[in-house]
């Protein structure tokens, strides 16, 4: 269904509710999310990005019933991936010969997804594009942000920033802005969303950031591709980003462990009791990885300055789930945050020493030796477990 957002911009999207899991199985959408598709109507009317391939045909059939398709100058494609392009091949079906905007990357990805070729009009920062009424479309080219081939579109007159996958949400609503939502819902997906997706990219973002500000675009809106729009405050979220994408953390040590026969769990639990001894104002979160949603857990490393991570020695190694989410977090490329160790053992004992390498080799700054306990901690060893929570609470 077609809403109004501001003059002669509609969003025209989908909300999908019942979306559980995005990127393959990599993030949890635990509260859905939307594909935002936004039609421009001035002289010329524009359709920018578009929905997922499962929902391609309702999409188009809905611009059919609001007598838009026909009507419809010019496409822009401000992402080629398939939940921002997936309508395209169905818009080529129905209207072949319609101009598709996007950057040279772009147009790699669309061919080499969909297959197809069409009138393809590639585009770099600074082009623009008059729309009629004295509006103009300005292109600002987004690399890495999260993708090669990543733009923002910007609609003068209206001052909207169409920023694709930049400062959204994976979060279903069916209000459209972000006055109109549970603050701290919106706030925790955003924080989740640049935690898991944009993390490798901070450098990137910062220099893009600067670049935005210094094309002096007056802001009124942000029109993203995934949840809301930001329309009351919209320099909130861009200051918020630009506090993310600089090393960012806050008071708070995250202790992340899985365990066989409970052993590790103990000293997970002694070691948050010595943290918060030693320092009573330090948020201390304690997650069992086998049990915790991954990019939960990611978003708490994100806020943490330190993480200690626990494993019992299986195998001269450590339990696949603890070591899958030290890759993980290796692939998010954090900076400026420490990290320490611990884990149980019955037998060899290397278990420890693979997690100071593995936390070493995804840029952790290790803190001190690693803690082992010979089996199940007894009352001694649960001690020095609060000892060890002590010291790394004061380093």
């Amino acid at each position: 269904m077609k809403k109004k957002i501001k003059g002669n911009v509609y969003w025209v999207g989908k909300t999908d509710w019942e979306l559980r899991k995005f990127h393959g199985d990599d993030y949890s959408t635990n509260k859905g999310s939307t594909y935002n598709s936004y039609l421009i109507k001035e002289e010329k009317n524009v359709l920018i990005d578009t929905v997922w391939i499962p929902y391609a045909k309702e999409f188009t059939q809905n611009l059919i019933k609001e007598n838009e398709l026909y009507d419809i100058d010019l496409i822009i494609l401000n992402h080629g991936e398939v939940d921002h392009s997936g309508a395209l091949p169905e818009l080529l079906r129905l209207i072949p010969d319609i101009p598709v905007y996007c950057t040279q990357n772009a147009v790699k990805s669309l061919k080499g997804q969909y297959h197809v070729d069409c009138d393809f009009r590639t585009v770099k920062t600074g082009d623009k594009i008059s729309i009629g009424n004295g509006k103009e479309l300005v292109f600002v080219e987004m690399a890495m942000l999260h993708w090669p081939d990543s733009m923002a579109t910007y609609l003068t007159g209206d001052d909207i920033l169409f920023s694709n996958d930049a400062f959204g949400q994976h979060y279903a609503t069916e209000e459209l802005f972000n006055d109109k939502v549970d603050q701290c819902e919106l706030f925790g997906e955003a924080i989740k969303y640049y935690a898991n997706i944009l993390t490798p990219f901070s450098r990137v973002l910062k220099k893009k950031l600067a670049e935005i500000i210094s094309m002096e675009l007056s802001i009124d809106m942000i029109a993203t591709s995934h949840g809301v729009i930001w329309r009351k405050d919209p320099a909130s979220i861009i200051g918020k980003y630009s506090e993310w994408s600089d090393s960012y953390m806050e008071d708070q040590i995250t202790v992340i462990y899985d365990t066989m026969w409970n052993g590790t769990r103990k000293l997970a639990d002694s070691i948050a009791e010595g943290i918060h001894m030693a320092d009573p104002n330090v948020r201390v979160k304690l997650l069992n990885i086998s049990k915790s949603d991954q990019n939960d857990a990611i978003t708490e490393v994100f806020r943490s300055k330190k993480i200690i991570v626990g494993s019992p020695t299986v195998n001269n190694n450590v339990l696949h789930s603890v070591a899958g989410f030290i890759y993980f977090m290796r692939s998010l490329r954090f900076v400026g945050k420490k990290a320490a160790s611990f884990g149980c053992y019955g037998w060899s004992g290397e278990g420890v020493g693979k997690l100071d390498e593995m936390l070493k080799e995804a840029g952790f700054e290790m803190m001190l030796p690693g803690l082992r306990a010979l089996w199940s901690p007894d009352e001694e060893i649960q001690k020095e477990a609060v000892g060890f929570g002590s010291k790394i609470a004061v380093l």
